[in-house]
């Protein structure tokens, strides 16, 4: 049993409710993309995942997991490389911005971290989102003084799933791969928890991701993060045998 110490969190669909957050943010990038053109603008965000039916994206879906160079790549194909980063700006600009100033916070979770940060975790975020984008969400929801660092897709060379952010985390804090939990709501998130060495891989059902896509990489699967405290409270006090 690893002596954990410290915690990356991924944040769209696990410190925040990504459907009140993105939903709308979402579709004003589309429609931004899209030109004004509503049905091109449903056809981009059904190729990024958005199910219309049930009014969400679909787990592990590119809007879900993936980052706003991932989001380019998909609905411009064709562009220039110089044409790709300014629409990659583009929407850093977009997410940084509204994502952040429409960012909503799951029930219990700024609660939870807390009392995570009263226990002296150290703690960090992990996201496919910009840098600026998850500083500016933290600041919003009045927790960014708890957390050591966030490390957005452009904040590394290779982002989730590598381990980058991993190996970034463990310079910061002076810590181990293996006394890390990594906490998120996708596949993404998990994966980079194995391929960086993590201590401990969490799953979290707060967001997209279900039971059936995380179980294959997690250790263990909880509600949410304000199911954490108390599962790291009992974890540590297992007894031996």
């Amino acid at each position: 049993m690893a002596d954990i110490k410290g915690i990356l969190f991924d944040k769209d669909g696990t410190l925040v409710d990504f459907n009140a957050t993105w939903l709308g943010v979402a579709d004003f990038m589309a429609m931004d993309a899209a030109e004004g053109d509503r049905w091109k603008a449903d056809r981009l965000l059904a190729a990024a995942g958005f199910d219309f039916v049930s009014k969400r994206f679909k787990p592990d879906s590119i809007f879900a997991s993936g980052s706003n160079m991932d989001v380019v790549e998909l609905w411009f194909p064709r562009l220039s490389d110089e044409d790709q980063m300014h629409a990659v700006s583009r929407f850093n600009e977009i997410t940084s911005v509204q994502g952040s100033s429409m960012a909503v916070a799951l029930p219990g979770v700024i609660d939870s971290l807390r009392a995570l940060h009263k226990r002296s975790y150290r703690m960090g975020v992990a996201t496919n989102d910009s840098t600026s984008g998850a500083e500016k969400t933290l600041a919003t929801l009045g927790v960014a003084q708890l957390f050591d660092a966030a490390f957005g897709y452009d904040a590394v060379a290779n982002p989730k799933p590598a381990p980058d952010t991993v190996v970034a985390f463990c310079d910061l804090t002076g810590l181990k791969p293996g006394e890390i939990a990594m906490v998120g709501d996708n596949r993404h998130d998990l994966e980079m928890a194995r391929a960086g060495g993590c201590g401990l891989a969490v799953g979290v059902l707060s967001g997209t991701g279900t039971r059936d896509s995380l179980a294959p990489m997690a250790d263990i699967i909880l509600d949410s993060v304000a199911d954490l405290p108390d599962f790291l409270a009992a974890r540590v006090n297992v007894p031996a045998g």
